[in-house]
């Protein structure tokens, strides 16, 4: 009986125990803060490389006598592409759109509006070591009055 109240008593290896209980769970945290930042690194990416192609859109890339050529969509998509930086694990895609003329309201005419709208799309898997975690999707926004 004296045996068993020694090992009882006995709080040798108890912190081993308690490390090994711990440990995934902090490990886990660990590894989704850095998922987040990865998200918040590729936002940030998305916001500087819409403002990079919102940027050439006002330009006026070649002055005439009656006004000024703007850049195209595919020249703005491309400095798009090429000044995103932190996206590299998602999939990520630009759109450009228009205003439509509408002929059944009066609201709008296309030769008096002169803005276009900058549409960015990320979606990241999340994985979180033990599990894949929700898929994180941002969308980004910016209209852009072109010159001229």
């Amino acid at each position: 009986m004296t045996r068993f109240r020694c090992l009882l008593r006995d709080e040798r290896g108890a912190a081993v125990i308690e490390i090994a209980i711990a440990l995934p769970t902090l490990v886990l945290f660990i590894w989704g803060i850095f998922q987040l930042g990865i998200a918040f690194q590729a936002s940030a990416g998305m916001q500087h490389a819409l403002g990079e192609g919102a940027r050439l859109a006002t330009l006026c890339v070649n002055p005439t006598t009656s006004g000024c050529s703007t850049p195209t969509d595919s020249a703005i998509e491309a400095r798009i592409a090429d000044r995103l930086f932190g996206a590299g694990i998602g999939d990520f895609d630009v759109a450009i759109s228009r205003p439509v003329d509408d002929p059944d309201t009066a609201d709008v005419d296309e030769s008096d509006v002169n803005y276009i709208d900058l549409n960015a799309n990320f979606t990241m898997p999340t994985n979180f070591l033990f599990f894949d975690g929700p898929q994180i999707n941002l969308s980004r926004t910016k209209r852009v009055y072109m010159a001229g």
